[in-house]
């Protein structure tokens, strides 16, 4: 079992990667034809969501107190699980959208 600092630890590093990832599809949209915009904005829209669930669970779990930072650990599972989700079809429609097919 990880301790609490190598559990957030982990759970930062992991967010720094989506948001880099984020940005990178941010900017793609941004300069997108107005016939793929629509899909891209729906798909960061649910991104950025989960982005904000995902951080309300890190910042609970900071804030925990010892014994109450497993309980906390169990949504923050939860919340890393929809996330993971929301990045593997925000990736798919960006590369699907990128390359044309």
């Amino acid at each position: 079992m990880k301790s609490r600092d190598e559990y957030v630890s982990k759970l930062k590093t992991d967010l720094d990667r989506w948001n880099v990832e984020a940005a990178k599809w941010e900017a793609q949209a941004a300069s997108a034809r107005a016939d793929l915009k629509k899909g891209y904005a729906k798909q960061l829209e649910t991104l950025r969501a989960r982005r904000e669930e995902t951080l309300y669970k890190l910042n609970l779990l900071e804030a925990a107190s010892a014994t109450a930072w497993t309980e906390l650990e169990r949504g923050a599972d939860e919340a890393w699980v929809r996330m993971k989700e929301a990045m593997a079809a925000a990736k798919s429609h960006f590369e699907k959208a990128h390359t044309g097919k």
